[in-house]
């Protein structure tokens, strides 16, 4: 899984920020799809998570749903999970 840095994050353009900090798997995943939707095509959702299997459910979730992992920067206690809608 890719990791950013901080100009790479700031070349991705507008985001949308969905806090799950606090959240169990797979309520990220979930709060996550369902964000999604108010996502335009080819820009950025930033996931806040700091459940350790949200990096992972991300990587299957993104692949299956036309998704990009664009990467993840770990944070104080929660990983920044950044992902480019795709369709």
């Amino acid at each position: 899984m890719p990791t950013l840095s901080d100009a790479e994050v700031a070349g991705l353009g507008k985001t949308t920020v969905v806090d799950a900090r606090g959240v169990a798997c797979p309520g990220p995943m979930i709060e996550a799809k369902k964000a999604m939707s108010s996502v335009a095509v080819g820009e950025i959702m930033e996931l806040w998570s700091g459940d350790s299997q949200t990096k992972e459910d991300m990587g299957f979730w993104t692949e299956m749903a036309g998704h990009t992992l664009m990467g993840v920067i770990p944070a104080r206690g929660y990983d920044r999970i950044f992902i480019r809608r795709g369709k």
